[in-house]
């Protein structure tokens, strides 16, 4: 399983760790031996998608077992990942034609594609976000509806207002997420 770079994890409405996985799971599962029914959950923190760990043994048991994550296929010092791509004929003709060959022209291809929209992505992204983890999170919450519909909007002040009676921890994580959704 891949974990993200940096997560949080919240026991209620209260944050309890943010940072590498490792450390967050080592702390989540501290927090568990103190308080052994708390419902937590944790977030990535790019994302808001939900996380999960293996949290049996101890807290050094848990860390350990994040701490060298498994090595895939590819160049792992690039990133570089193989993975499938399913294009008509006249397509891998056109790919194969180009100088350095198919890989390189669909990575020039993304990277054009991605700058030209870079602005309007960023936004998106943050927007989902913070949606994701606002509905797990406060979607009960007054100002939800209106916090949300401010978020879509671009309306800074409206979700600042929408979200002030909002548990300090859980409005701070969802402004964090928000921050690129207001330009």
């Amino acid at each position: 399983m891949t974990y993200p770079t940096s997560c949080t994890a919240f026991a209620g409405a209260q944050r309890i760790a943010g940072g590498p996985p490792a450390d967050v799971a080592a702390a989540l599962r501290r927090h568990l031996d103190w308080y052994p029914g708390a419902a937590v959950l944790v977030f990535d923190d790019a994302t808001a998608q939900p996380v999960e760990f293996d949290l049996r043994g101890t807290a050094e048991e848990v860390a350990a077992r994040l701490a060298a994550p498994p090595r895939g296929r590819g160049r792992p010092r690039l990133g570089v990942q193989a993975r499938e791509v399913t294009l008509l004929p006249r397509h891998w003709d056109w790919l194969a034609a180009q100088p350095g060959g198919a890989s390189v022209a669909l990575r020039k291809l993304v990277d054009a594609a991605r700058a030209s929209s870079i602005t309007r992505d960023r936004i998106r992204e943050a927007q989902v976000a913070a949606h994701r983890f606002m509905t797990a999170m406060a979607g009960n919450a007054p100002g939800y509806e209106e916090a949300l519909r401010a978020l879509y909007a671009g309306d800074r002040g409206k979700f600042d207002r929408m979200t002030a009676a909002w548990p300090k921890d859980v409005r701070a994580f969802a402004m964090a997420l928000a921050k690129d959704a207001f330009g």
